[in-house]
């Protein structure tokens, strides 16, 4: 389906162009991958990418509009087809990838039929990223990696990943790494579940034996993946802190039904503690708005390390909340056992949010990280000490 080449498209246009595609393919009766294969190609997947690229060259504030028209004819959220990959990963695919490349990744990324992981964490790096010690090493028109990786969600699912590797020890750490991308599924690539304290295993850890990738899938210059990894991380903290999307829905939506459910729980100490992440909740959710109208504009600065770093303390907070709210009827159930219930409604179903919610202020950068980010670079505070500055990665000491 093509779209109209006539000039930036408005919102009256993308609307006309998202109603055309849900009469064409309607979402109760057409398979997901097929629905969100025409979106992609009417170029409303990303309405702000390049057209060819699933958008349309529009600006970023009217992705709204698209995706109101595809929610309210019952198809999906885009960013829950394709998970990790719409709003992580998929802009610096764009970004940073020649076109046909891109375009070869970013149709089976929007359908959901090849899923995607981020490979950057590691070990023996903690919240150090540019620490990091998997080996990229140049071999004819590839390269040859080998390491560990951990905390990586879905990799277990993923066709591919985005690798942030060392291409050159002898200079200081954030420049020696160069951005791969990485077949999930070539030789080389162990991928071990890691079973969480809810007892699911969302996240792994993946073994990298001489694995080969060719230098085509390389995105950015040698040596300069700090910047490109950079991009990712900026979408990724943008991408977390846009998922607020109305009042009092999220985490505090679960407090709030609680609170209903259980009046004989009921105190003046629960009820003023609920009032105040009623208020943190609105809160974030206005500091989330404001980011995406900065985000609108195209520029995805360190200001989304705000929305980050209070949406996963808020989610601890509203979800310790729940658990006391409960009282002993939240610690009394089984979410560990793979037979437990997967009701998410359900007492067990907020146990095993409040257990997943410990994760918040690690994924994405911690928040001591966050704090830093937003020191640093927000409000321009002096950097903090480093004794590994200037000095060669070798040589840094390492336990």
């Amino acid at each position: 389906m093509a779209s109209s080449d006539q000039g930036t498209p408005d919102a009256a246009l993308i609307e006309e162009t998202a109603r055309r595609v849900v009469a064409e393919y309607p979402p109760g009766s057409t398979p997901v991958a097929e629905l969100m294969g025409a979106w992609y190609d009417a170029g409303l997947e990303w309405v702000y990418f390049p057209r060819g690229l699933g958008g349309l060259g529009a600006p970023r504030s009217l992705q709204p509009v698209a995706n109101r028209v595809l929610l309210e004819a019952g198809g999906p959220e885009p960013r829950t087809v394709a998970t990790i990959g719409y709003g992580i990963i998929a802009g610096t695919i764009c970004k940073y990838a020649d076109p046909e490349f891109a375009a070869r990744l970013l149709r089976p990324l929007a359908t959901g039929e090849e899923r995607w992981c981020q490979l950057f964490s590691e070990p023996g790096a903690g919240s150090d990223l540019a620490g990091l010690a998997t080996r990229a090493v140049g071999d004819g028109d590839d390269w040859v990696v080998s390491g560990q990786k951990v905390w990586n969600s879905l990799a277990h699912l993923a066709r591919w990943g985005v690798l942030l590797a060392r291409t050159d020890p002898d200079v200081p750490k954030h420049k020696g790494l160069t951005y791969f991308i990485i077949d999930m599924t070539a030789p080389g690539v162990d991928v071990r579940p890691l079973r969480q304290l809810t007892g699911r295993a969302q996240f792994n850890e993946v073994f990298l034996d001489g694995v080969r990738i060719p230098d085509s899938q390389r995105l950015g210059e040698v040596g300069s993946g700090w910047f490109v990894a950079n991009s990712t991380l900026a979408d990724e903290r943008t991408s977390l802190g846009e998922r607020v999307n109305a009042r009092s829905s999220g985490a505090i939506a679960d407090a709030l039904r609680l609170w209903a459910e259980h009046p004989e729980n009921h105190s003046s100490a629960l009820r003023e503690r609920l009032a105040r992440l009623w208020v943190r909740a609105e809160t974030h959710r206005l500091t989330a708005d404001r980011g995406r109208v900065r985000a609108a504009t195209g520029s995805t600065g360190p200001e989304s390390a705000i929305t980050k770093l209070v949406g996963s303390e808020l989610s601890q907070a509203v979800y310790e909340y729940c658990i006391e709210l409960l009282g002993p009827e939240g610690t009394l159930i089984d979410t560990y056992s793979p037979a437990a219930p997967d009701d998410e409604s359900g007492p067990a179903g907020i146990q095993r949010k409040y257990l997943r919610s410990r994760a918040t202020t690690l994924e994405g950068g911690t928040s001591e990280i966050m704090r830093n980010i937003i020191g640093e670079r927000v409000l321009k505070l002096p950097q903090e000490l480093r004794n590994d500055k200037n000095i060669p990665w070798r040589d840094v000491p390492r336990s």
